[in-house]
């Protein structure tokens, strides 16, 4: 096997097709293995008010584009009819995804984040709250790629890559938010 996996998260898509290009320009040259998605897929919300680029269709098929190479953890806004589109399961709630060195718990955030997660000594990677950050507290690593539609408290559009020696959470320009090396 030799080769290290690649991972690319993205989170609260919620229907806009704005940065999907750019992530997938960047899943290519980044030569990821999977495409981790944290949830809010389609549904825009309540809080948010509709975007012009909000294309429900467009983030179908580009998600169905990766169905052989995505993880889907299911948020708060999307639901179980959001699957009948999907060609890729949605799991719910938790995931785990377990390389040589650690295991990385998934989820949506909105339920488990770093004020509701009881276990020791894990790397948590979860969206929800729109804004990128990488924390360390206690024995745990707590990771949010940001969102990559409606970012919020100023931050440009992000996304989350792994590496096994590394985590680093980029802006759609490409400049370093956050990171930390394994």
């Amino acid at each position: 096997m030799g080769d290290k996996m690649k991972l690319l998260f993205i989170s609260d898509i919620h229907g806009i097709k704005t940065n999907l290009e750019k992530i997938k320009e960047s899943f290519q040259k980044l030569d990821c293995d999977k495409l981790v998605v944290l949830g809010d897929l389609f549904y825009i919300g309540p809080k948010n008010k509709m975007h012009e680029d909000y294309d429900i269709d467009y983030v179908k098929n580009f998600l169905n584009s990766f169905k052989n190479k995505i993880i889907c953890i299911k948020g708060n806004c999307d639901s179980e009819v959001d699957g009948l589109v999907c060609e890729f399961p949605i799991v719910s709630e938790l995931g785990i995804i377990s390389t040589i060195n650690e295991d990385i718990y998934l989820t949506h955030g909105h339920i488990y984040n770093e004020s509701n997660w009881n276990r020791s000594n894990t790397i948590l990677v979860y969206g929800h709250f729109h804004t990128p950050f990488i924390k360390n507290i206690e024995t745990n690593t707590y990771i949010n790629p940001g969102s990559i539609s409606l970012p919020k408290e100023g931050y440009l559009p992000s996304y989350l890559y792994y590496d096994e020696k590394e985590f680093v959470i980029y802006d759609i320009n490409d400049n370093v938010i956050a990171k930390k090396v394994l």
